[in-house]
């Protein structure tokens, strides 16, 4: 379907999504291939900045942002979007330099994927790391076994134990979650009890030492975050969430844990796709070692 287009492209006006923005956004997710993740939307529009260009030929969204902030060292930029009819005519461009400009000198975060890449790298933007995404049916391996009811676990894992997430749970993986992400997200963790399908949390002697989300996502269910002292744990994690859907499994893994990216593969998932992890003013933040994958590519 043709479309017009204002000229120049600074006649376009941006404004701030709100919540009643929620269905627009989602169909513009489904324009683009992605699944509609109104949960998903939910949050990043609850805990973000949303921006939005309307279609002038639509009642629709043109394109879309979200700017996560996480105080003055960071922000995370994600769900930048374009409508179909309207790609490739410097829309996506233009809207990134008005969120830059938005950020006021912010150091910003993103997931670029390898088409997306060049338009980050014109802007600036330069690699730091690379993640993995992986999906299917999880097929548990004799190493993985069920983290049911006292059953097998990892080796290496006999100290710890994995249960569901309770209220009484939120001010330790706050702190974790702090000291591992290397900045504060406390408004987006907050609001996991009503985003999150499932939340699972890893003691060791009575301390918290890693937590995993699974969020709907489609027809898939998907892992994110997952914070863990160390593989085993996050082994344990994932097999602890797997247990909990029937669905597919998706799961974003920082392509450094090569471990526990072959133990994903021998349990039936596959990779998908790949994105490299891209900063503009700043530096990767957190300890890697123990971010074994973000929440979301449009958060971090």
């Amino acid at each position: 379907m043709s479309s017009s287009l204002p000229r120049p492209l600074t006649d376009l006006p941006l404004r701030r999504l709100t919540r009643d923005d929620l269905v627009p956004c989602a169909d513009l997710s489904e324009d683009r291939g992605w699944p509609r993740d109104e949960e998903r939307w939910t949050l990043l529009l609850a805990a973000g900045t949303g921006y939005g260009i309307d279609d002038p030929d639509s009642k629709g969204l043109m394109a879309s942002c979200v700017l996560v902030s996480y105080g003055p060292e960071l922000a995370a930029v994600g769900m930048l979007l374009v409508a179909g009819r309207h790609a490739r005519r410097g829309v996506g461009r233009y809207l990134m330099e008005r969120v830059i400009e938005a950020a006021g000198g912010t150091p910003l975060s993103l997931y670029a994927t390898s088409a997306g890449r060049p338009l980050y790298e014109g802007l600036g933007f330069v690699p730091v790391g690379r993640t993995v995404r992986l999906k299917g049916h999880f097929r548990p391996t004799a190493e993985s076994g069920s983290t049911a009811s006292g059953g097998a676990k990892p080796s290496g894992s006999a100290d710890v134990f994995v249960r569901p997430a309770s209220a009484g749970d939120l001010r330790a993986m706050v702190q974790l979650d702090s000291d591992v992400f290397g900045l504060d997200r406390t408004h987006l963790l907050t609001r996991f009890p009503t985003f999150a399908a499932h939340l699972r949390v890893a003691e060791a002697n009575g301390e918290l030492i890693g937590y995993a989300a699974l969020s709907p996502s489609g027809d898939n269910h998907a892992v994110g975050p997952l914070v863990a002292r160390d593989t085993a744990t996050a082994k344990l994690l994932v097999s602890s969430l797997a247990e909990a859907t029937d669905r597919p499994l998706r799961v974003d893994i920082d392509a450094r844990h090569e471990e526990l990216l072959a133990w994903v593969g021998a349990c039936g998932l596959r990779p998908h796709s790949e994105t490299t992890e891209m900063v503009l003013g700043g530096r990767q933040h957190g300890d890697r070692a123990r971010y074994f994958g973000p929440l979301s590519l449009a958060t971090g």
